[in-house]
């Protein structure tokens, strides 16, 4: 393919974007060529800073569409449809590429074939019949009504765009306008109106920005003053446009092009929010944000390369000898150099603020911040927060240094200005600002930790997740600990001061907004900082401060108040929640539930969730202090049975240990049950009480003859309810001379009943301990036929009959001596010594009930 010009080799420094999602995204900075292979012309774009990377490489075709926008930008859609775009350093490297793009398009439309004759030079020839007339007040209906056809097709719109473009249709209109307005002919304003509005319509970025050129402009703002959508008004946009005191150079900028541009951004900008904002559709509006785009990109990239600009710019704050109005533009300069940073990609945005750090912008801060006038306030607030939603940490570098500098830091200035400030929006960026830069890098404690530690039952659980979330990082550590050591006093000093103001009545606006954003400062400190903000907080008292606050009239400050508490409740620290009951602080939340019930208000159901999460975690220790304390007033609340369950799970933890879940029941000499702490407070969990024959039977001996048993057992007083003890065998037990010697298991007998009782008169004689003072126990049998498994490992300790015998009265006798509710035996199973049989006449389990204890430790 032979091309008119040769394509350019030198490489022209361009930046690559990319439109994602409505947004321009930078793919970076190259140097661009244009190359012919094979048949294929190509733009390459090689990376500056890694050669061997293509940014772009993308062949040009005859339908993609180029456009040249400005002097330096060339836009154009890909074949799968991304719109990309090339932003030149130079014009004469944006005009030596569009040559080359141009000359290849328009050779590739020579050599299309015969079914590509409807082209664009095609429509031209189409469209001529239809060329627009000249435009005059008497024929204004009728170009209004031929572009309205023309524009229907797409084809139509195109061949109207290069019209307009190619006999400057605009600055034949511009005359009109004036011609009827003087004339007051408000038909033809309205036609021209209509006539202004579909060229704009037009999506041609050509026709766009010749609109916002300083000879047209004023005119075709002029003409869509007149809206024929609302005939009796008329808009004012040329008088705001005229107004030079809306642009203010506070530095003069030399370069021309630049000052071009900011005129023509502040017009675009005019046109697509004000003029245009209500007839605008999608594709317009996406090229007029194209184009405001990159040229708020050209303007940012000349200003912070200039070093002369920016040292006198920021000079200015410094000198002595600036007047105070001139001190307030270069803020507002300032101010909207960093809002135009928001939009433009980050690494721009890096550069622009490490210049901007490096002429001394945090001194343009500190200057702002505490100035008089409100309206550099707002500007320095604003140009805090961008800087701290661009990078918190080179926030914090400085702020650090300054501490080692002993110098003021940033953050007291900034509590300075959340404490004085009037304007509720300044007080909220300020709050805003200081949780940021308090901020640690770590994140804290995830948040699942609450219901994990509630599974795990276990508050220490908790305290071992939050412990991981402190400050790994030294300067910040350093930082934090300056801020509590010397900043939080004066941050907080306005709650703490609520002590000697009682009662909380007449707060002004401002203190209400003030203590909420004290209050959420608070609780971004309990949540992150875990171990400093406690030893603070409590320190200075604020919590029975906050709690003040829940007796005030406003309703959105008791919220923020509960709020705190809540927060407290739901760490489930038990330094909290002591500090709470210690201090009486539920008391003012109780009397929010008495007072608004039973009215389902958000203030009340605030509290009441509050009270339920108290008791879905069974957190005893506000349980206990609650149900204590104000018992009376809990039982008046029926409405909802959270309280009326609080008392009861209170009562049911009466007569516990604090650790204790559950406890055993006894009987005392009237019969009446307590609860009472058995065995060294260990859980017994589903054992039910013994009966009777279960009862004697535990209390019998087989040491004894038959005869000796029935002399004493017609001496034995009855059970205190009046059932034998002997009634019938409870438990089948294997017969020890039955059982083989390699001990396997043998076929069981059942205990005869009159040896039983006769054991257990024995017995009872022998011990001289009446059965009836032995009140009825719990059943362990179900217990000890689970357990029979768990007990052979100590067969080796039960080697005889008499070490059995001996083994068992001695824990006999420790239960009797160590429980107040009788003797809690643990029955042994009887097996044979190392295969043997044991000897002796008795051939049943030998268990002796011993009341007293020798000194060598034998039962007697």
């Amino acid at each position: 393919m032979a091309l008119v010009v040769p394509p350019p080799n030198d490489k022209k420094r361009v930046k690559v974007y990319e439109l994602r999602h409505n947004d321009w995204f930078d793919r970076g900075t190259g140097f661009c060529t244009g190359r012919v292979v094979g048949d294929e012309s190509k733009i390459y774009v090689e990376s500056e800073d890694q050669p061997e990377r293509t940014l772009l490489e993308t062949r040009i075709t005859k339908d993609d569409g180029y456009q040249k926008q400005q002097d330096t930008l060339i836009v154009w859609t890909e074949s799968t449809g991304t719109d990309m775009a090339l932003s030149f350093q130079e014009a004469e490297g944006c005009a030596a590429i569009w040559e080359f793009v141009s000359q290849v398009q328009q050779q590739l439309m020579h050599m299309a074939g015969p079914d590509d004759a409807l082209s664009d030079d095609a429509m031209d020839n189409f469209s001529n019949p239809l060329a627009l007339p000249r435009p005059e007040l008497s024929n204004l209906d009728d170009i209004a009504s031929l572009m309205r056809t023309v524009i229907a097709t797409p084809q139509g719109r195109d061949s109207l765009s290069k019209l307009v473009i190619s006999e400057d249709y605009i600055r034949k209109l511009v005359p009109i306008v004036t011609m009827a307005e003087d004339l007051e002919s408000l038909d033809d304003l309205h036609h021209l109106c209509n006539i202004m509005k579909m060229l704009v319509l037009l999506n041609d970025t050509q026709i766009i920005e010749h609109v916002v050129t300083d000879d047209v402009v004023m005119g075709v703002v002029g003409a869509l003053e007149y809206d024929p959508d609302f005939p009796t008004h008329k808009a004012n946009h040329r008088r705001y446009l005229r107004d030079r005191s809306k642009f203010k150079e506070v530095v003069p900028i030399q370069d021309l092009a630049i000052k071009k541009k900011i005129h023509s951004t502040w017009r675009l900008l005019y046109l697509k929010d004000v003029v245009l904002a209500r007839i605008l559709d999608d594709p317009t509006f996406s090229v007029l944000n194209s184009l405001i785009f990159f040229n708020q990109v050209d303007i940012v990239s000349h200003l912070q390369g200039n070093t002369a600009f920016l040292e006198e710019l920021f000079g200015i704050i410094d000198d002595p000898s600036a007047a105070h109005a001139r001190k307030k533009d270069a803020v507002s300069f300032i101010q909207t150099c960093c809002a135009i940073a928001k939009n433009i990609q980050a690494p721009g945005r890096q550069t622009l603020y490490a210049n901007f750090i490096q002429n001394g912008l945090l001194r343009v801060i500190n200057f702002a911040l505490l100035n008089g006038d409100s309206s550099i306030r707002v500007a320095g607030t604003d140009i805090l927060v961008a800087m701290i939603d661009h990078d918190a940490s080179m926030v914090r570098a400085y702020i650090f240094r300054s501490i080692q500098d002993n110098k003021r830091p940033l953050t007291d200035t900034l509590i300075e200005l959340l404490l004085i400030e009037k304007d509720l929006g300044v007080k909220a960026q300020a709050a805003d600002a200081i949780k940021v830069l308090l901020e640690p890098q770590q994140p804290p404690p995830p948040p699942n930790a609450e219901t994990m530690a509630r599974n795990s039952n276990n508050a220490d659980f908790l305290s071992k997740v939050r412990s991981n979330a402190a400050p790994a990082n030294p300067q910040i550590d350093s930082f934090i600990q300056s801020f509590y050591d010397n900043s939080a006093s004066k941050l907080f000093r306005p709650l703490k001061d609520l002590e000697k103001r009682r009662p909380i009545v007449n707060l002004t606006f401002q203190e209400v907004s003030l203590f909420q954003h004290l209050i959420e400062i608070l609780m971004f400190l309990i949540r992150y900082h875990l171990f400093r903000s406690k030893i603070f907080i409590f320190q200075e008292g604020l919590p029975a401060r906050i709690a003040q606050l829940l007796a005030c009239q406003h309703k959105h400050l008791q919220l923020t108040a509960l709020k705190f508490f809540r927060t407290c409740i739901g760490l489930q620290d038990d330094y909290y929640i002591q500090q709470m009951t210690k201090n009486f602080l539920f008391e003012p939340i109780l009397n929010i539930v008495y007072n608004t019930m039973p009215r389902d208000n958000l203030l009340n159901s605030v509290c009441l969730e509050l009270f339920e999460f108290v008791k879905r975690e069974n957190v005893k220790a506000v349980i206990m202090h609650v149900v204590e304390n104000y018992r009376e007033k809990l039982e008046a609340i029926s409405y909802v049975d959270t309280f009326q369950s609080l008392i009861l799970r209170y009562d049911q933890m009466q007569g516990y240990n604090a650790d204790a879940d559950t406890t055993l029941f006894n009987q005392d000499q009237d019969g009446t049950s307590h609860r009472t702490s058995v065995n060294g407070n260990q859980r017994w969990h589903g054992v039910k009480e013994m009966d009777a024959a279960e009862e004697a039977y535990f209390n019998t001996s087989d040491d004894e003859d038959e005869l000796a048993n029935k002399k004493v057992a017609s001496k034995r007083p009855s059970l205190s309810n009046g059932v034998s003890p002997v009634a019938r065998s409870l438990v089948d037990y294997p017969d020890d001379e039955e059982e083989p010697l390699e001990g396997n298991v043998g076929v069981k007998e059942r205990v005869p009943i009159e040896r039983m009782n006769a054991q257990a008169a024995d017995e009872n004689a022998r011990s001289r301990i009446p059965v009836a003072s032995t009140p009825p126990l719990e059943r362990l049998s179900e217990k000890r036929r689970r357990e029979e498994d768990d007990e052979e490992d100590e067969l080796g300790k039960l080697s005889t009959t008499k070490r059995r015998s001996s083994s068992v009265s001695s824990i006999s006798s420790g239960v009797s001596m160590g429980s107040n509710s009788g003797n809690v035996l643990r029955r042994k199973k009887g097996f044979m010594s190392n295969g043997k049989e044991s000897t002796g006449s008795n051939d049943k389990i030998k268990i002796s009930l011993a009341g007293t204890t020798s000194a060598d430790g034998e039962g007697k």
